[in-house]
């Protein structure tokens, strides 16, 4: 038997080597493949983020309050329709829940404000309140995944969103007013109507806000002269609080009927469904719980095939936080939005509305907007529109009338 060459190898060590060297490359692929592999990437890179500090203004009838984080990641909301000093005290109270708390867990934040304290849960204060929280929270949220908010709620349903008033979309009303009203009366409201139509043509859109302040036989005797098909809906029909006589409402009235806009959450949206009195749901995102409460408002309508047509009159951040939840459900009927209401210069968005009277979808991280905090303190300490508590509610008789 001849020697082997020193240098040699033989098949058993050579088969040897090669697995070795196939084992580590298929280790080495493996790794490279599940850096590359978005399946493998589920590590909640959100896990050490934590709110550190709230700042609420007072600007005018609104509060602005700022989120921030340890990550440099700021979020913005509105507070809308409350005595602004009070709501900044109370939201500035609520901080003491936040503080320290991871802002993507939005869902778990929202229940522990609302549920914080058993005798203060719902009403208009802690609601509202909680609504400039949520939307805060969902733009920190959109800012650390670089992406709209409207994509985190699984994405748009629409390519834009029809807003009022519009050369093609308006809206009329008046009020306060007696319990009956006489024929000149009804004629001056039929007369509202008629040159609301003549406004915008045929193929547009006419509402008639009720305001709660045109009691139920009143409307009834408005709404027998009009034809159903002569507007989009009769807006707060009556005020909420007793379902009974939205039901009657609801019998004597041809004219689709909407409401919502002071109704708060879902379980004050609830009975509107289930006893079928509400043609169309208008909760207002900054009075109703934020974009949160919107999302399960419209989950719920969508089970009766009842649309939402938004209310809304706060600022761009607000209007921009409700366009957000809006693009984002499959039951939208139009959204309402007045742009001259933004104080100049304060807010920066990243939608615009077009001359047929659509917006666009909000570009941008967040809610795509960017506040600016020079402007914000100006308009804070000069606002145009100082609150003051309303007087409207006023009768002829000089008695105190719902408005």
């Amino acid at each position: 038997m001849l020697d082997k060459p020193e240098n040699s190898l033989d098949r058993r060590t050579l088969l040897s080597g090669v697995g070795a060297a196939a084992a580590s490359v298929a280790l080495l692929t493996d790794v490279v493949a599940e850096q590359n592999n978005p399946a493998a990437q589920v590590a909640d890179r959100a896990s050490t983020i934590r709110i550190k500090s709230l700042h609420a203004t007072p600007v005018g009838p609104k509060v602005y309050i700022k989120l921030e984080t340890n990550h440099g990641i700021t979020g913005w909301g509105e507070i809308d329709q409350l005595e602004p000093n009070t709501a900044t005290a109370l939201v500035r109270s609520l901080f003491e829940l936040l503080d320290g708390e991871n802002p993507t867990r939005i869902e778990h934040l929202w229940q522990k404000v609302f549920r914080a304290h058993r005798d203060m849960r719902g009403g208009p204060f802690m609601v509202h309140t909680l609504a400039g929280i949520d939307m805060a929270l969902w733009d920190i949220a959109g800012k650390l995944w670089n992406t709209p908010v409207y994509r985190l709620l699984g994405g748009p349903t629409r390519d834009k969103l029809r807003v009022y008033p519009s050369p093609k979309a308006t809206k009329t009303g008046a009020g306060p007013l007696p319990f009956c009203g006489t024929p000149k009366e009804i004629e001056r409201h039929v007369q509202l109507i008629q040159q609301a139509r003549k406004q915008v043509g045929p193929d547009g859109a006419v509402m008639f806000d009720a305001h709660c302040a045109l009691p139920p036989p009143f409307l009834i005797q408005l709404a027998s002269l009009i034809a159903p098909s002569e507007i989009m809906f009769i807006e707060e029909p009556a005020v909420p609080g007793n379902i009974e006589v939205f039901k009657r409402l609801k019998q004597a009235i041809h004219i689709p009927l909407a409401t919502g806009e002071r109704d708060r959450t879902i379980w004050e949206m609830l009975p509107y469904l289930q006893e079928r009195c509400i043609d169309v749901l208008q909760p207002d995102c900054a009075h109703t719980g934020g974009i949160s409460q919107m999302r399960k408002i419209a989950a719920l309508a969508e089970a009766y095939h009842v649309p939402l047509a938004p209310h809304c009159v706060t600022w761009d951040l607000g209007v921009s936080a409700s366009l957000h939840a809006s693009a984002a459900i499959p039951f939208f009927l139009i959204h309402e939005y007045y742009p001259t209401h933004t104080p100049q210069g304060l807010i920066r968005k990243q939608w615009s509305v077009d001359k047929e009277g659509y917006a666009t979808l909000p570009e941008g991280p967040g809610l795509g907007c960017e506040v600016d905090e020079k402007v914000l303190e100006e308009v804070a300490k000069n606002p145009k529109n100082p609150w003051k508590w309303p007087t409207r509610g006023r009768l002829a008789d000089g008695s105190i009338a719902d408005y």
